[in-house]
């Protein structure tokens, strides 16, 4: 994340983010400061008729009478809502504390040396006090302190001046005041500096968070992770739920005639579909085996009704056959098997983990698959006892399934006329 020369980020958005979030951060240390000024503040104010005249005790008295008022004002303000947004605040509040102060000082400094007192150039109060918290709480914006640092030097003058007549004294003070005030504009920008290097930081670590937290989420559900982090083990049991198996039709003669590269362009325009058919449809993608996509209504993603979810999934993948054939130069198709029944899912050993599912209705789908004409859709009778969609589905007929003997299988009529058996594959790479 890059920063500009001006001293801000370059991209808006980022650059309100910093402001509100180094505000917060910094809100304890402006209450706190609030709260040690306004002590500080009655200190003197006790102090005051032990070694002050009378007349000056009842000036000094509404001076930090006013000052403790604009100090808690303003710690009250911190406390609002609008306050983050809004660093106006700060500014006139230390400008108008440091306004007092500068008469409080003037006072302070006559009765001083009234007294003859040789230290009483230490015994006003010392405004750097303010300059310095001011340099903290606008350090994410420089130049609202730079131009709270002139005022703050026509204010210092205004007080000088009414007192200072000699030469040399208003030029040693002026090098005071600038030499202070060249320290505070350097605090500022290190402030500065080092908070928006800490926020880009911050920013970035976030970023990678999220798409490391992306990556998890798209291999594993959000239940599944919560337990993992928890150190759980991740073990469901779905009763009613709809397994779908797509195939490519002729894979294994297609891969031996194209190019590595052109099957995989194949799989992933095949794949990809299915993905975007998977999240319109609110079906759970489990895995691809080989040329194979495995997805499961009724898992993790809830389905009202599994058997019609997956049905409207299988038909709305088969819309690709035609890209499909396009792409591999030659006729090719799917074939799809669902199959309705309880199923296991979980996550099983430490490295590489996915969310997977086990079960006879997995085994089930998969055998259906293969007696389903290309570019059509083989369901089991469970499957078509629970769906309300059966108007694409034909009279069952009994099929031998490998492991489960004669089932009763209902065939979709294919999205094209099927394709008994391919053809020989012309077009080598």
């Amino acid at each position: 994340m890059q920063t500009a020369y001006r001293g801000s980020f370059a991209d808006p958005a980022v650059e309100a983010r910093f402001q509100e979030t180094a505000r917060m951060l910094r809100l304890p240390f402006v209450r706190i400061y609030g709260v040690l000024f306004m002590l500080v503040a009655l200190a003197y104010t006790i102090a005051n008729p032990l070694f002050v005249s009378h007349e000056d005790t009842a000036t000094l008295a509404v001076y930090f009478g006013c000052m403790l008022i604009l100090a808690g004002a303003y710690i009250g303000a911190t406390f609002w809502s609008g306050y983050v947004a809004r660093p106006g605040i700060d500014f006139a509040a230390l400008l108008g504390i440091v306004f007092l102060l500068g008469h409080i000082n003037l006072v302070l400094f006559d009765e001083l040396i009234d007294m003859q007192e040789e230290m009483h150039a230490v015994g006003v109060m010392n405004r750097l006090s303010v300059s310095a918290f001011a340099a903290v709480v606008l350090a994410s914006r420089p130049r609202l302190f730079l131009l709270w640092l002139a005022l703050d030097i026509v204010v210092f003058l205004s007080t000088v001046l009414a007192v200072q007549s000699h030469g040399a004294g208003l030029w040693y003070a002026l090098l005071s005041y600038l030499s202070g005030a060249m320290i505070m504009v350097a605090i500022n920008f290190a402030i500065d500096r080092s908070s928006r290097g800490a926020f880009a930081l911050a920013e970035a670590l976030e970023a990678e968070r999220k798409r490391n937290e992306e990556l998890v989420y798209n291999m594993l559900p959000v239940a599944a992770v919560e337990r993992i982090r928890d150190g759980r083990l991740v073990a469901d049991s779905y009763a009613d739920a709809s397994v779908i198996f797509i195939d490519m039709a002729g894979f294994t003669k297609l891969a031996q005639r194209v190019s590595p590269g052109h099957l995989v362009e194949l799989l992933n325009t095949f794949f990809n579909h299915a993905d975007r058919c998977a999240a319109q449809h609110g079906v759970e993608k489990v895995k691809t085996i080989g040329d194979a996509y495995l997805a499961i209504a009724g898992g993790n993603l809830t389905a009202r009704n599994s058997a019609d979810t997956a049905i409207a999934f299988a038909r709305s993948v088969l819309e690709v056959v035609d890209d499909l054939q396009s792409l591999a130069g030659v006729e090719t198709g799917l074939r799809v098997g669902i199959h309705s029944g309880p199923v296991v899912g979980g996550v099983i050993g430490a490295t590489r983990m996915a969310y997977d599912y086990w079960g006879e209705t997995v085994n089930m789908a998969a055998r259906l698959e293969s007696t389903a004409p290309v570019n059509g859709i083989a369901i089991s009778e469970s499957t078509w006892l629970r769906a309300k969609d059966r108007g694409a589905f034909g009279p069952p007929h009994m099929e031998m399934l490998k492991g489960v003997g004669e089932t009763a299988v209902y065939h979709a009529a294919p999205a094209k006329p099927a394709v008994d058996a391919l053809p020989e594959i012309s077009w080598v790479a």
